[in-house]
C-alpha cells in the first residue's frame, strides 16, 4: 500500500483560508466606506436644503407651535406659497432683534385678502378660508393699528398672520403690513424639539 499526499481541498472550513478573509475584510471595508459616503451626502443634501434651526418666540402661532420649539427650516431655493409656515425678519418691526417672526402665510403676491370680523373668518380672492389650526374664533380686535383688513397683496409680498389670531402681531398690523419676501428666512418644516412637540408642520 503506497503513501499518499492529502493536498487541502476546497472544503476548508470558515477562518482557516487566510486569503478568504482577507478578502472578506476588503469587502466589509468597502461596503462601511460605501456607507459612510451615502451618509455624509444626505447630511450635505440636507442641510443644503433646509439651513437652518430656529426657536419659537411667543404665543402668536398657538396651538400649531409653542414658544420654545425648535424649527427645522427649509431656507435655499424656497419660495413662499399659501398656506406655509414661514420664520421672517423685519427690520423695523418692533421687536427683539434676535428673536424670529413666525407667522402662516394666508396669500402671496396678487391675491386679494380680507379679514371679516363679523364672519369671523379671512377671505382670499372671495372665498373663505378653511382654518381648522387656528387657535379659537378671531374676535374683533380693540388695537388701531390692526389697518390692513382689506388689500390686493403687492408684487415681490406675502400677508401672513398668527395661528393664534387673537394675540399676534402679522400683517394685519400697521407696522409690519405685508411682507417683503427677502426677509422671509424659510419655510418651517419640523419640530424637532421638545420631543412631546417632534413632528412635521402642517
Amino acid at each position: 500500500m503506497s503513501d499518499e499526499t492529502i493536498l487541502p481541498t476546497e472544503n476548508q472550513g470558515p477562518g482557516e483560508n487566510p486569503n478568504e478573509e482577507k478578502g472578506s475584510f476588503r469587502l466589509d471595508l468597502y461596503f462601511w466606506v460605501q456607507a459612510l459616503v451615502m451618509a455624509l451626502v444626505c447630511l450635505i443634501l440636507v442641510f443644503t436644503l433646509v439651513g437652518r434651526i430656529i426657536g419659537v418666540v411667543g404665543s402668536s402661532m398657538l396651538p400649531t407651535l409653542h414658544e420654545g420649539d425648535l424649527l427645522l427650516l427649509q431656507s435655499v431655493g424656497y419660495t413662499p406659497k399659501q398656506g406655509d409656515v414661514v420664520v421672517l425678519r423685519k427690520p423695523d418691526f418692533p421687536w427683539p432683534e434676535t428673536a424670529p417672526v413666525v407667522k402662516r402665510v394666508i396669500a402671496v403676491e396678487g391675491q386679494h385678502v380680507r379679514v371679516d370680523y363679523d364672519a369671523h373668518c379671512v377671505y382670499v380672492d372671495g372665498v373663505a378660508l378653511d382654518e381648522p389650526y387656528i387657535n379659537g374664533i378671531m374676535e374683533q380686535p380693540t388695537d388701531s393699528a390692526l389697518i390692513y383688513l382689506d388689500l390686493t397683496v403687492p408684487e415681490g409680498s406675502v400677508y401672513v398672520l398668527g395661528d393664534n389670531r387673537n394675540h399676534s402681531s402679522d400683517s394685519r398690523h400697521q407696522l409690519l403690513g405685508p411682507v417683503d419676501e427677502r426677509y422671509v428666512l424659510g419655510r418651517a418644516l419640523w419640530v424637532i424639539s421638545p420631543f412631546q412637540n417632534f413632528g412635521a408642520i402642517d
